[in-house]
């Protein structure tokens, strides 16, 4: 019973109600080829027996006239003979005229019986393919609504992946985060930098930047400092006379 329970069920899985009402619209011609090769094996045999019956009718009026003639010649043996012949033909007209009868019969039957399963196959055809239709359009209805809601097996695996993609995404930037924060306080070297690779490094160096900027922001200012007069310096005295250090040079010979 389990076997056959999960049989049903399968069958009735792959079973597509489309394909089950062809196949019987099929068995159901086939069937009407078939009462319609009857109808016509009949009509043959009762077109034979016609044929029969019209032969020996011939042959019983031929001896007819032989019985007739045999009588002018005053020959009643011959007469006689020819009536016995006709005598055993009209036997076999009525037989097969018996015979016509049943088979005109059966063939009248077998007309109305194909007339009937022709009127309920064009029936069934007419009712399967409304079937058909209203199934594809409930099928195809069934998708989009699997597909809008998501539950379908297609849409199902799509939205599977999307979430996998986001979870891998949402993982990623997070690491990326991480491996960052690691950088910027020291547990991690970056490898391509050339600089100080610990916090402490990073802020000996900042610090002695900042120590030159001090020194060379006070050079620059004792530079651009006005001086008062009568402080010049031996060197700015001489740079404040070039007429003195033009007359010492002229009067500077060469020993």
């Amino acid at each position: 019973m389990i076997f056959r329970a999960k049989a049903n069920k399968a069958l009735d899985r792959a079973e597509d109600p489309r394909e089950t009402l062809d196949y019987s619209y099929q068995r159901q011609l086939e069937l009407l080829s078939k009462v319609r090769r009857g109808v016509a094996d009949v009509a043959t045999s009762r077109k034979r027996v016609e044929l029969q019956i019209t032969q020996l009718e011939q042959q019983a009026a031929k001896l007819q006239t032989q019985a007739e003639k045999a009588l002018q010649m005053d020959r009643e043996d011959l007469a006689r003979e020819a009536l016995t012949r006709k005598s055993g033909l009209n036997q076999q007209i009525a037989d097969l005229q018996t015979q016509h009868a049943q088979l005109q019969g059966e063939e009248e039957k077998l007309v109305l019986a194909q007339q009937r399963l022709q009127a309920k196959v064009e029936a069934f055809r007419t009712r399967k393919e409304t079937i058909k239709a209203t199934y594809t359009a409930a099928e195809a209805q069934t998708r989009i609504n699997e597909a809008v809601s998501g539950i379908g097996e297609e849409m199902g695996d799509v939205g599977m992946a999307v979430q996998r993609a986001e979870d891998k995404t949402a993982q990623m930037q997070a690491r990326a985060g991480a491996i960052d924060e690691l950088i910027a306080s020291g547990a991690l070297d970056d490898v391509t930098s050339t600089g100080p690779s610990d916090d402490i490094s990073r802020e000996l160096d900042a610090m002695s930047s900042q120590s030159d900027v001090e020194l060379e922001l006070a050079r620059l200012k004792g530079i651009s400092a006005p001086q008062a007069p009568g402080q010049l310096g031996a060197g700015d005295a001489g740079a404040a006379d070039p007429l003195s250090k033009q007359t010492q040079a002229e009067g500077e010979t060469p020993r």
